[in-house]
């Protein structure tokens, strides 16, 4: 074989991965699922393309006064908001990123120089990385308005900055990888995560409380922050400005050094997968339980049908062996406490910082019915090759989702009951008519969209896998159709509520939403048999996108 193969240069290697990438995107593109899902993504990074040019525009202006006006050591701040965006950012959204699948490129002959670069280059293909860059170019482009002759080494610095800011990011999600390789420790690590960035939002009453004390402190720690990447950035580029050649080396080259050193321990990470590392969450063996006798107690259950009792049974455990889905029930009765504490009050100031209960309380509770239904629109996302049983069991499709939402809708009214105590005890309740007009819009607003709910999961089905972070994003049409559905509902309920104060009538939102709320009701079960039918249509598709 020596005599026929011919050896591959690096750079022709990476071609060669990155043609067959393309080839294997546009090939997907037949599948009518994928050209949706792919125009969802379109719209979705359209919007975020908006963001990212708005605050270019920002980083060009700020770049450009710093340097304009001489206030150099503020380049530091525009470094370090860059890097904290590139390091932090990707973590909540991880699922949209390109996750470098090294075990599908160890089928190929690459060598290890050719899978580094294609794991490096992995790095800039997240949104975070995306944005970054173009905000870099941006300080690139103002620093350059303003002074010319900063062109050369702004091109150098930033050039440095971007390698170093996408080797951190690939070295930290490869230590978590292996940190997190089982299940539960992933999902113990995702909740506390989430629930700690949620905690964040105490800071601002604290910091309202003990912000004096505290700044000495703070003022204590910034010259520590000095020798981190960010400030050798801000420090080098102002060096050259001010044409300090031994300020600009004192700052340069420790920059170059974090780039090495981190270089050399992504490097040592991606040869251990190169030689291929597996990381397993395989049980080691045991003895098998002994099965315990029947269970004679009474069912529960028992006024639901065997088959809508054994969803409802399965979605339990499902909820109860996902620890991540588990801990953020916690979220909605933390995020009334926040939103309280900063916004509402059963004293509203005089100064209109409080808010009424009048308004807050059907806002909050429409907050978190968008934050609580958005799961439903891929509710098939865990089944895996669990979904073929549905097509061989004796059951109806109509039996899978009054399981699937009943479950739903328990956790749902526990959330929203929570959430009331809450509200209850911090900003008090609304009068009548607000409180059974939102009632009732609750119910319209839950009940309308699972009918649309059980279509989008049908229609655009997504694997998921419990704990996972990277590779875990839903349907691009899928989220297209949760947010116009909530649009909508929340549209129109917004605009009944406002109807009792333009006609005078406050009971008029409360009648409307309890006729709303009956016709959605009758609407949902009218939609299940024609959604058994569009599931037996849709069996291959389904099977195939989550038997994958």
């Amino acid at each position: 074989m020596a005599d026929v193969t011919q050896s591959v240069s690096v750079f022709e290697q990476v071609r060669l991965v990155a043609g067959l990438r393309w080839r294997i995107l546009r090939n997907s593109l037949r599948k009518k699922n994928n050209r949706l899902d792919l125009i969802g993504l379109i719209f979705t990074g359209v919007f975020s393309g908006l963001l990212v040019i708005g605050l270019s525009f920002a980083f060009y202006a700020g770049a450009y006064a710093f340097l304009s006006q001489g206030r150099l050591e503020w380049l530091v701040l525009l470094f370090w908001g860059i890097f904290l965006f590139w390091q932090i950012f990707p973590v909540f959204v991880a699922g949209f990123g390109a996750n470098f699948e090294f075990r599908t490129l160890l089928r190929f002959p690459l060598s290890l120089r050719a899978f580094y670069l294609i794991g490096l280059a992995y790095g800039f293909a997240d949104f975070s990385a995306l944005a970054s860059v173009c905000w870099l170019l941006a300080m690139t482009a103002g620093a350059t308005a303003a002074k010319p002759g900063v062109l050369p080494a702004m091109l150098l610095i930033v050039a440095i900055f971007m390698l170093l800011n996408a080797t951190i990011e690939r070295l930290i999600g490869s230590w978590l990888e292996r940190l997190l390789a089982r299940r539960r420790t992933r999902e113990l690590f995702l909740g506390l995560f989430v629930l700690s960035m949620i905690s964040l939002n105490f800071l601002s009453p604290l910091m309202q409380r003990y912000g004096a004390s505290a700044r000495p402190a703070l003022l204590r720690l910034l010259p520590y922050f000095a020798w981190l990447p960010p400030s050798l950035a801000g420090h080098s580029l102002a060096s050259v400005i001010r044409l300090q050649p031994t300020g600009f080396l004192l700052s340069f080259v420790p920059l170059l050094l974090y780039l090495i050193l981190f270089s050399a321990l992504l490097w040592r990470r991606f040869a251990a997968q190169y030689r291929g590392e597996e990381l397993s969450e395989t049980a080691a063996p045991t003895r098998a339980a002994v099965r315990l006798a029947k269970d004679d107690s009474p069912d529960r259950l028992s006024l639901l049908s065997p088959q809508v009792a054994a969803i409802v049974r399965k979605e339990f455990r499902y909820l109860t062996r996902n620890g991540f889905a588990y801990l953020t029930l916690l979220i909605p009765p933390l995020l009334i406490l926040i939103f309280s504490m900063n916004f509402a009050g059963k004293h509203p100031t005089a100064g209109g910082r409080g808010v009424s209960a009048e308004m807050f309380f059907p806002g909050m509770m429409a907050y978190l019915i968008l934050i609580l239904m958005a799961p439903a629109y891929n509710s098939f996302a865990f089944e895996g090759r669990g979904i073929q049983t549905y097509f061989t069991a004796p059951l109806r499709f109509r039996e899978v989702f009054l399981g699937k939402n009943l479950m739903l809708v328990s956790v749902l009214s526990v959330e929203i009951a929570l959430s009331l105590a809450m509200l209850t005890w911090r900003v008090g309740l609304p009068s009548a008519h607000m409180l059974v007009a939102t009632c009732a819009a609750i119910i319209f607003t839950i009940v309308g969209q699972l009918t649309v709910a059980n279509w989008s999961s049908i229609t655009f089905p997504r694997k998921m896998e419990f704990g996972q972070m990277r590779g875990q994003r839903q349907s691009g049409m899928a989220v297209l159709v949760a947010f116009g559905s909530q649009i909508l509902m929340g549209g129109i309920s917004a605009a009944i509520l406002f109807t009792g104060n333009w006609t005078g009538n406050p009971w008029l939102p409360a009648e409307a939403f309890v006729f709303l709320a009956a016709a959605a009701i009758g609407g949902y079960f009218a939609s299940l048999d024609a959604l058994t039918k569009l599931a037996e249509k849709k069996k291959e598709g389904l099977i195939e996108a989550l038997c994958r």
